[in-house]
């Protein structure tokens, strides 16, 4: 599960916009702009949640699920690994999906 919060949020620790975000899970604009939108958890089938969470996972974002072991206990996104965030802001710049690096 993720939240309309959670998303907004993994996004701005990544400096994309709904548009990047869209073309790195292979999502429609207006289906992230719905997503971002939802009250509390958002709303999609399977195949879209799986995308996008793939997505972020791939992009070094970590999910924080309610009550899952962190310094606050609360919700939350954070990086895995900072140096991970500058390697794919990098990639961003050259115009490279870092789904596709190595293949």
């Amino acid at each position: 599960m993720i939240t309309a919060a959670q998303l907004r949020a993994a996004r701005a620790l990544l400096g994309i916009d709904q548009r990047e975000l869209a073309e790195l899970s292979d999502l429609s604009v207006p289906t992230i702009q719905r997503m971002e939108a939802s009250d509390g958890v958002i709303r999609c089938n399977v195949d879209s949640l799986m995308k996008l969470i793939g997505a972020l996972d791939v992009a070094g974002i970590e999910l924080i699920g309610e009550n899952a072991l962190s310094s606050s206990g609360g919700r939350g996104v954070r990086l895995k690994d900072s140096t991970n965030a500058g390697m794919y802001s990098e990639r961003i710049v050259q115009g490279a999906n870092p789904r596709m690096a190595g293949r």
